[in-house]
Parts: C-alpha cells; structure tokens; sequence
C-alpha cells in the first residue's frame, strides 16, 4: 500500500533544504515543512529520544523510517498510534488560514539563540536509553513551532522577559505586573507570557497599553482561544504581537500541556519575573525550569500575609536559585540587560535644606526653640558645643530660612518645622 506523505517527501528529496523566502530570508524547503508539521504531532513535545532521532537523521528520513517501521524500536514505541495517521497538509491548510505559519530549526525565524539553552540540556541528560522521565521536567528543545502573526519570531524574542504568576491574583499583583509590562514595553522589551487569567493578562495588557508587541506562548493550538473569555485581548495582541505554540492547530489544551509549555517560555526569554505565586504553581514550575535553563530568575515581593506571595517568598529564599528580588521594569532590566548600559537609576530621594548641613549645624538647629528665640549661649549649650561655633553656623541657617531672629534670640523658622509645634 503507498503511503502519500513518504511519497511526496521522497519526490522532494532532490530539492534544497532550505529555499528562499519572499523577504530574502532563508526558509525550509516544502519537504522539511512537511515532515516537521507531521513530527508536531507525531509525539508529544518534549519526548527526548523522539527529538535526538530527528536531529540525527534529519526531519524527512526520520518521518520516513517512522512511516515504513525502520525506526529504532524505542522511537516507535514512543510515537504509538500516531504513526499512522497524517494531518500534515490539513494542519498547514489550517494554519494558513487563520494567518499563522510553521516556524522550523532550518528557517533564518528560528529563534536558535534564545533556544540553544535548551539544547544544552539536552547533552546534559545520559544517551544510554533510559525509562521516559516525566515530560513536565524535561529540557527539550521544541521540533517546531506554530506562529501566528506577522512579526519575527526571532526578532521579538531578542530581548524578552517572561512575566508569570497567579491565575488568581490580587489588586495588587495585577497591578505590578500591568506597570512591569508597560515598562518593560517602554524600555524596547517584549513581555512574554502565557496569555492566563491574572497576571498574564495584566502583564500583557500593559505591554499593549505601551504600545508594543507581546507574545503569548499557548498549551492549544493558534487558532484556538484559550481562555475563551481572551478573545479580545489575543485580538489585540495580533496586531503587533505573536501567539506561539508547539501543538499543530485544532489541539485542545489540555491539563499536562501547561506544565510542558512552561519551560519554553522560560526558554525563549532572557530571565522570568514571578509576579505571584502561591505555594504550589505553575508559575514556580516555569522558575524552576528558567533556574535550570541558566536563566536568571526574579521575584517581586509581596505582604507577608498574603497566600498569592509564598510562592514569590519561598524563591527569594532558597540561594541555590540566585533569584534577584525587582519592583520595577528599571531593575528587571539592569538584572538581565546588557553589562554597564541597562543600569536602573537609583530611588529618588526628597531634598531638604538639612542634607547639606555639617554635624554643627544640624545640632545648633535641633537645639533652637520653636516660639521663644533664645541667645547663642543658650543653643552652644544645648548643642553641646562652643559659642563661636553657634555664631559661625547661624548665618547660614538663617539664608537657608530654617532659623531666624526675633529680637531677643533666635528660633527655627515655621517652614522648617513644617508647621509643627514641639
């Protein structure tokens, strides 16, 4: 019986790799496209030895060898009864449809740099064949990934912080994580999230309230809107943003899949903020793997009291995590931008015509009365020192209108204490 799919891989085989596109940019040929929107939905994402067959052979020959049952024994296993089926042509039909594209490792969108993390882990875990782990700790990099809208993926995730948190979060989470979100988008960085209720939401309507592109990095496919109440806000985020994911069009967003998807939001961005977390959640979990992935983790306190903030307390004090506590977009900055020039300013402090005053100034005005002025031999003793040190200060602190003479000795003036009697 011919099989359609290796047969139209096999009559493409001749054809180049990779093709160019219509901006100039490198693009996998229609072959590769093919077979890597069929291993999209072949396994599971992060299926290891799944992932190391495809980068040993290549995405055509190991589609073939899986359809023709040349595949290693473990690799087969491990596709199950996918093997015989082939959505691949619907799956890109579906996708062209509701404007998203098929992003794969042998196009220039790749986003090979932020990703390589994940290669790294990789070479970290033995070749020997081992029971499957479980996929939700797993470090593996994506076989390819479905995109919907118009901008580079590449180029978004340049610079990127992924802003996770609570589904269930409070006034007062929201609220920073709207101010990060914006600040971030004002500072030329994209926010990425995964488009949740609570803090994801409000970390990606701030970004768009600065007027910049935002990414959401979805556990279902792109043309599926999930939560279902986010309908206007993933139409606001197409218009300059991206929606992403690693499951073909049409996949229901299921239970376990939120927790795969959290290590590829901690993959693509440069650090995570966690905005707020409870004791348990999948907002610690994409900290987790972000600590894992080398990536710099970050924390924004909370009150004490709160059950939203223990997960946010927890991270700052476990050192082996190096987590960096943030309260502005200014710090998450200095904390994952450049050496010396991303630096965050420091607090702004009052001034007040005390700052610049010697320690003797400081004490003959403390010693001066609020309403009776009294003579210099009376503030020397007050102020614990000599009289000629009283008469050197006391005309500079009258030009600087905090003490001022009444006739018969000298008194702070109203406006330096602020309207207070004491």
């Amino acid at each position: 019986m011919s099989d359609e799919l290796v047969e139209d891989l096999r009559r493409h085989a001749g054809d180049a790799p990779t093709e160019p596109g219509p901006s100039g940019e490198v693009r996998a040929g229609a072959a590769v496209r093919r077979a890597r929107a069929w291993l999209s939905r072949l396994v599971e994402p992060c299926t290891l030895d799944v992932w190391r067959y495809v980068a040993d052979v290549g995405p055509v020959d190991a589609v073939c060898a899986l359809r023709e049952g040349r595949a290693p024994t473990r690799v087969t296993a491990l596709a199950g009864a996918r093997v015989a089926d082939d959505q691949s042509l619907a799956d890109l039909r579906r996708a062209e449809r509701c404007g998203a594209r098929l992003v794969v490792p042998e196009d220039d969108e790749w986003p090979a740099l932020s990703l390589h993390c994940l290669e790294l882990a990789v070479l970290r875990e033995p070749v020997a064949p081992l029971p499957q782990r479980d996929r939700t700790l797993q470090l593996v990099p994506p076989l390819a990934l479905w995109v919907r809208g118009r901008p580079r993926l590449d180029h978004l995730v340049q610079r990127s912080v992924a802003l996770v948190g609570s589904r269930a979060s409070t006034g007062y989470g929201e609220h920073v994580a709207t101010d990060l979100g914006y600040g971030l988008g004002e500072r030329g960085w994209t926010t990425v999230s995964g488009g949740a209720f609570g803090i994801d939401a409000a970390s990606h309507r701030g970004a768009l309230a600065a007027g910049v592109p935002t990414v959401v990095v979805l556990a279902c496919g792109v043309d599926r809107v999930y939560p279902v109440a986010h309908s206007a806000l993933f139409a606001r985020v197409l218009q300059d943003g991206l929606l992403v994911s690693e499951w073909p069009p049409g996949c229901a967003p299921l239970r376990h899949r939120f927790l795969v998807r959290n290590r590829l939001i901690a993959g693509l961005t440069q650090g995570t903020v966690v905005i707020e977390a409870a004791a348990r959640s999948g907002a610690q979990a994409t900290a987790n793997r972000a600590a894992d992935l080398g990536r710099q983790v970050m924390a924004v306190p909370g009150p004490v009291t709160s059950a939203m903030s223990v997960g946010c307390h927890e991270l700052l004090r476990d050192a082996t995590k190096r987590v960096a506590l943030v309260a502005t977009a200014a710090q998450v900055v200095e904390t994952v931008g450049a050496i010396g020039s991303d630096l965050a300013a420091p607090p702004e402090r009052p001034q007040t015509p005390r700052d610049d005053l010697s320690d003797i100034a400081r004490r003959v005005l403390d010693a001066c009365p609020v309403r009776t002025g009294v003579p210099p031999e009376r503030l020397a003793a007050v102020a614990g020192c000599d009289v000629l040190d009283v008469l050197r200060v006391l005309p500079a602190l009258e030009l600087a209108e905090l003490v001022e003479w009444t006739g018969s000795g000298w008194r702070v003036t109203h406006a330096a204490t602020g309207g207070a009697a004491r």
